[in-house]
């Protein structure tokens, strides 16, 4: 287990006891943070990385229960902590999200830029597009937002999708609600009803412009979204959402 044998090198001073001890109490946070129970993960990872701070597994538990408690100066330390340690860059999207989340746009960027340097997944990839183009959305750049995410292909419709392309087709569709361009919502949010209908509250969201059309509301944002569509053309840039996923804690 590869658990265990960071703790053996991290805590090289400690008895075999010791040793017992943490591996039980590294297994216990792994074990409250896949079980969603965040406070207590969180408290049980500093509890091991007290002792064996090297342990990459239980420093990724701590950073990721720490951003979904939305401790994100907490989060930052730890998960930047666990990609220099582990060299693994597949929390960046979480990362991007907590600096995000404290208005650092300038930062989020940065690390989006750093990102596309790897050799991220397909599934890293989107989930950093999101929080990207959210970070946008939040200057007020709406049109640079559906730029970046619609530069990743986002707006093909598929027969088979996956979730991430449900979480970029809900995304997208916020941000052209947003930008006022009402038909291209509803197209998106409508993607992701016939997929999954459950999905996050995007009958609710259909509903809501459902309301709008029969009340005769306009959109006015229709100019500047065809010319992020066709700035989208120009760039294969991307980002992510407030709330993505992430690939757990590692046994």
């Amino acid at each position: 287990m590869a658990v265990a044998a960071e703790i053996r090198e991290s805590s090289f001073t400690a008895t075999q006891r010791q040793r017992e001890y943490l591996l039980r109490r590294a297994e216990q946070a792994i074990g409250a943070y896949e079980a969603g129970r965040f406070p207590e993960a969180l408290r049980l990872a500093k509890a091991v990385l007290t002792e064996a701070p090297l342990v990459a597994a239980i420093v990724k538990v701590a950073g990721l229960a720490s951003y979904r408690l939305g401790r994100w100066r907490e989060a930052i330390k730890y998960l930047e902590a666990y990609g220099e340690t582990s060299g693994d860059i597949d929390q960046t999207p979480a990362l991007m999200d907590c600096y995000r989340a404290l208005g650092r746009t300038v930062k989020v960027a940065e690390l989006w830029t750093e990102l596309r340097r790897g050799s991220p997944s397909t599934e890293v990839m989107a989930e950093a597009r999101i929080v990207g183009a959210g970070a946008l959305a939040d200057t007020g750049d709406l049109g640079g937002a559906i730029s970046l995410l619609a530069g990743g292909g986002t707006t093909k419709a598929l027969r088979n999708p996956a979730e991430r392309h449900l979480r970029q087709w809900y995304a997208l569709g916020d941000l052209y609600e947003r930008a006022g361009d009402v038909p291209r919502a509803r197209d998106l949010f409508m993607r992701v009803v016939r997929a999954d209908p459950d999905a996050y509250d995007v009958r609710t969201r259909l509903e809501s412009l459902g309301r709008q059309r029969r009340s005769g509301r306009t959109s006015p944002g229709r100019a500047a979204t065809k010319k992020a569509e066709r700035d989208a053309k120009k760039t294969a840039t991307g980002r992510r959402s407030p709330s993505p996923s992430d690939s757990g804690p590692d046994r």
